[in-house]
């Protein structure tokens, strides 16, 4: 049996849960998800303030997935940037970023998860000023030192040479980890991707056979170019891994600033039971009803709920129309976009 995870991309309920649109999975997948994200979330819920919850509405064929947003307040839960932008971070800014990224993408190693779709618009800059990864809805769990995976999935810009491979079987997580966190500095410092095609099989073998290329005029430190071509290498058994990563001069400024150790990065193998599995999922009666109800909660307003579409949808120029249509509207233009 094969069951949608649909959710909402940032729905707003009471300006702090946020669904995500994930994929198509068995079921037997579905609790793998969801073991997935709580073993991710679970440690940083007071640093991070995310909870997981899977809503179950019995009259659709549908799971839908939420998690609590960095902040309430929208002006801080923000990506750390949309590409491409003609505004890329300097070194210093990128550092900060990239430091919190390895520490984030270690901790996930470590928890045996592979995120499989690291990149900028996945990175959410919280009320610290830190970095909180998000979306874990193509992520693998593992057994062993690391995860062999067969499949390709991610954004396609972000993908690893190896996972387009047309002769390899399996390929490594970690390493794939590591090319699409190298791919998120590089837009970090330049605003694009180092590949970068309309077409996805022109991108595709542009990221199979293309040598990586810094844009012209590129003044950046001799540190940073390193790191850069060590991540970016296509053969996955020779690229830089995660602990050589944080010891790299540019991360480290030479020592200056020496990111902690794995064993105080990440504590202890999180394990989570069936139990905290099982009560991740809440039945409800509907979700429509669950949106209104939360968005009279959010208006502190008990009345009749029609009355809101009269008030806040009659214009001159719009005459006539009612909570009963705009309700539908917007709910569905937010479910789906």
């Amino acid at each position: 049996m094969h069951v949608d995870i649909d959710a909402v991309c940032h729905i707003d309920w009471t300006e702090f849960l946020s669904l995500k649109p994930l994929f198509s999975f068995t079921s037997n997948q579905i609790w793998h998800k969801i073991r997935s994200m709580l073993t991710g979330f679970i440690p940083f819920l007071n640093r991070f303030g995310f909870f997981v919850q899977v809503l179950d509405d019995p009259s659709e064929d549908h799971l839908y997935m939420g998690k609590e947003t960095v902040s309430r307040s929208p002006c801080v839960c923000r990506a750390v940037m949309e590409v491409p932008t003609d505004k890329p971070l300097d070194e210093d800014q990128a550092r900060f970023y990239f430091q919190d990224l390895l520490r984030g993408i270690e901790y996930l190693h470590y928890q045996k998860i592979i995120h499989r779709d690291v990149k900028p618009s996945n990175l959410l800059v919280g009320e610290d000023g830190h970095v909180k990864i998000a979306d874990f809805g193509v992520s693998n769990q593992f057994e062993g030192a690391d995860a062999l995976l067969t499949s390709t999935v991610g954004t396609p810009a972000f993908l690893a040479p190896e996972t387009l491979s047309e002769t390899r079987k399996n390929f490594s997580g970690k390493a794939l980890d590591v090319w699409a966190v190298g791919v998120t500095l590089y837009c970090f410092i330049f605003g694009v991707c180092p590949f970068m095609d309309e077409r996805i099989l022109s991108l595709h073998q542009k990221i199979k056979t293309q040598p990586v290329e810094l844009p012209e005029n590129a003044d950046i430190s001799d540190d940073l170019k390193d790191l850069l071509f060590k991540m970016l290498d296509k053969n996955p058994e020779t690229r830089i891994t995660i602990p050589q990563i944080k010891v790299h001069p540019w991360v480290t400024r030479h020592g200056a600033e020496p990111l902690p150790p794995e064993d105080d990065n990440c504590c202890s193998l999180i394990e989570v039971t069936e139990e905290e599995v099982e009560n991740s999922v809440k039945h409800i009666p509907s979700l429509a009803t669950v949106i209104l109800v939360r968005t009279m909660l959010r208006k502190r307003s008990f009345g009749n709920p029609f009355d809101w579409g009269r008030r806040e949808d009659r214009s001159p120029a719009a005459p006539g129309h009612t909570l009963s249509f705009s309700f539908k509207k917007q709910t569905k233009k937010k479910l789906f976009f």
